[in-house]
Protein backbone atom coordinates (compact mmCIF):
# COMPACT_ATOMS: atom_id res chain seq x y z
CA UNK A 1 0.00 0.00 0.00
CA UNK A 2 1.34 3.38 -0.82
CA UNK A 3 -1.53 6.24 0.30
CA UNK A 4 -2.09 8.92 -0.67
CA UNK A 5 -4.23 11.99 1.54
CA UNK A 6 -7.43 12.34 -0.59
CA UNK A 7 -8.89 15.16 1.56
CA UNK A 8 -9.61 17.16 4.57
CA UNK A 9 -13.42 16.63 5.60
CA UNK A 10 -14.89 19.69 7.89
CA UNK A 11 -18.63 19.25 9.54
CA UNK A 12 -20.04 22.63 9.79
CA UNK A 13 -23.29 23.73 11.01
CA UNK A 14 -23.26 26.98 8.88
CA UNK A 15 -22.18 26.38 5.48
CA UNK A 16 -21.70 29.17 4.11
CA UNK A 17 -19.46 30.62 6.81
CA UNK A 18 -17.24 27.98 6.36
CA UNK A 19 -17.48 28.45 2.69
CA UNK A 20 -16.66 31.84 2.67
CA UNK A 21 -13.71 31.38 4.62
CA UNK A 22 -11.97 28.80 2.29
CA UNK A 23 -12.82 30.21 -0.43
CA UNK A 24 -12.93 33.99 0.10
CA UNK A 25 -9.82 34.15 2.46
CA UNK A 26 -7.60 31.18 2.04
CA UNK A 27 -8.65 30.91 -1.87
CA UNK A 28 -9.72 27.40 -2.31
CA UNK A 29 -11.50 26.96 -5.30
CA UNK A 30 -14.74 25.19 -5.19
CA UNK A 31 -15.39 21.91 -7.50
CA UNK A 32 -18.26 20.59 -5.93
CA UNK A 33 -21.60 21.06 -4.27
CA UNK A 34 -23.79 18.48 -3.87
CA UNK A 35 -26.96 16.82 -1.39
CA UNK A 36 -25.48 13.08 -0.97
CA UNK A 37 -27.37 10.63 -1.20
CA UNK A 38 -29.26 9.51 1.89
CA UNK A 39 -29.48 5.58 1.43
CA UNK A 40 -25.47 5.89 0.67
CA UNK A 41 -24.60 8.23 3.67
CA UNK A 42 -27.12 5.73 5.62
CA UNK A 43 -25.21 2.64 5.05
CA UNK A 44 -21.14 3.72 5.08
CA UNK A 45 -21.92 6.05 7.66
CA UNK A 46 -23.87 4.48 10.09
CA UNK A 47 -26.83 6.92 9.87
CA UNK A 48 -30.72 7.14 9.52
CA UNK A 49 -32.47 9.17 7.40
CA UNK A 50 -29.52 11.09 6.88
CA UNK A 51 -29.39 14.84 5.27
CA UNK A 52 -26.38 15.94 3.98
CA UNK A 53 -24.81 18.68 1.46
CA UNK A 54 -21.14 19.03 0.98
CA UNK A 55 -19.26 21.66 -0.59
CA UNK A 56 -15.54 20.19 -2.21
CA UNK A 57 -12.94 22.84 -2.67
CA UNK A 58 -9.46 22.42 -3.71
CA UNK A 59 -6.12 24.44 -3.52
CA UNK A 60 -3.51 25.38 -6.70
CA UNK A 61 -1.89 21.71 -5.73
CA UNK A 62 -4.96 19.65 -5.89
CA UNK A 63 -5.25 19.39 -2.24
CA UNK A 64 -8.92 18.98 -1.28
CA UNK A 65 -10.84 20.41 1.60
CA UNK A 66 -14.52 18.86 1.98
CA UNK A 67 -17.30 20.80 3.86
CA UNK A 68 -19.88 18.75 5.06
CA UNK A 69 -23.32 20.08 6.60
CA UNK A 70 -25.59 17.83 8.16
CA UNK A 71 -29.44 18.58 8.43
CA UNK A 72 -29.87 15.23 10.03
CA UNK A 73 -28.68 14.04 11.94
CA UNK A 74 -28.17 17.34 13.60
CA UNK A 75 -24.68 18.48 14.20
CA UNK A 76 -23.40 19.68 17.82
CA UNK A 77 -19.88 21.77 18.63
CA UNK A 78 -17.25 20.13 20.66
CA UNK A 79 -15.06 21.88 22.76
CA UNK A 80 -10.99 20.43 22.10
CA UNK A 81 -7.67 21.72 23.41
CA UNK A 82 -4.94 21.54 20.49
CA UNK A 83 -3.37 18.46 22.95
CA UNK A 84 -6.57 16.81 23.27
CA UNK A 85 -6.30 13.24 21.27
CA UNK A 86 -7.27 12.89 17.68
CA UNK A 87 -7.06 15.37 15.02
CA UNK A 88 -5.72 18.57 16.50
CA UNK A 89 -4.98 20.43 13.12
CA UNK A 90 -4.03 20.37 9.82
CA UNK A 91 -1.37 22.86 8.02
CA UNK A 92 -1.32 25.52 5.20
CA UNK A 93 1.94 26.36 3.32
CA UNK A 94 1.71 29.91 2.43
CA UNK A 95 4.05 32.80 1.31
CA UNK A 96 4.72 35.57 3.20
CA UNK A 97 3.24 35.33 6.58
CA UNK A 98 3.15 38.31 8.00
CA UNK A 99 1.10 39.40 5.16
CA UNK A 100 -1.05 36.89 5.20
CA UNK A 101 -1.34 37.62 8.95
CA UNK A 102 -2.13 40.66 8.63
CA UNK A 103 -4.92 40.21 5.70
CA UNK A 104 -6.27 37.70 7.69
CA UNK A 105 -6.47 39.78 11.18
CA UNK A 106 -8.12 42.28 9.07
CA UNK A 107 -11.08 39.91 7.88
CA UNK A 108 -11.72 39.16 11.33
CA UNK A 109 -9.84 35.52 11.61
CA UNK A 110 -8.66 34.94 15.18
CA UNK A 111 -5.24 33.84 15.79
CA UNK A 112 -4.00 31.73 18.42
CA UNK A 113 -0.25 33.19 18.17
CA UNK A 114 0.94 35.89 15.76
CA UNK A 115 3.92 34.59 13.04
CA UNK A 116 7.22 33.32 15.09
CA UNK A 117 10.08 31.81 13.49
CA UNK A 118 11.07 28.37 14.21
CA UNK A 119 14.17 27.30 16.47
CA UNK A 120 16.11 26.13 13.65
CA UNK A 121 15.19 29.39 11.69
CA UNK A 122 13.56 27.51 8.43
CA UNK A 123 9.99 28.41 8.97
CA UNK A 124 7.60 30.82 10.24
CA UNK A 125 4.91 29.66 11.77
CA UNK A 126 1.57 30.84 13.42
CA UNK A 127 -1.91 29.04 14.08
CA UNK A 128 -5.60 30.31 13.75
CA UNK A 129 -9.38 28.88 13.38
CA UNK A 130 -11.40 28.03 11.15
CA UNK A 131 -15.36 29.33 11.95
CA UNK A 132 -15.64 26.25 13.31
CA UNK A 133 -13.05 26.18 15.85
CA UNK A 134 -10.39 24.07 13.79
CA UNK A 135 -7.13 24.61 14.43
CA UNK A 136 -5.09 25.64 11.28
CA UNK A 137 -0.83 25.63 10.76
CA UNK A 138 -0.32 28.35 8.61
CA UNK A 139 3.30 27.90 7.58
CA UNK A 140 6.27 30.05 5.34
CA UNK A 141 8.69 28.09 4.62
CA UNK A 142 12.12 29.96 4.86
CA UNK A 143 14.66 27.53 3.31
Amino acid sequence: MSPNLRHIGIVTNNLENSLKFYRDILGFKVITEVFEDRNFIDKILNLKDSSLKTIKLSDNDGGIIELLCYNNPKSKPIERRINDIGLSHFALTVDNLENVYQQFKKRGVIFISEPTISPDKKAKVCFCYDPNGIVIELVEQLL
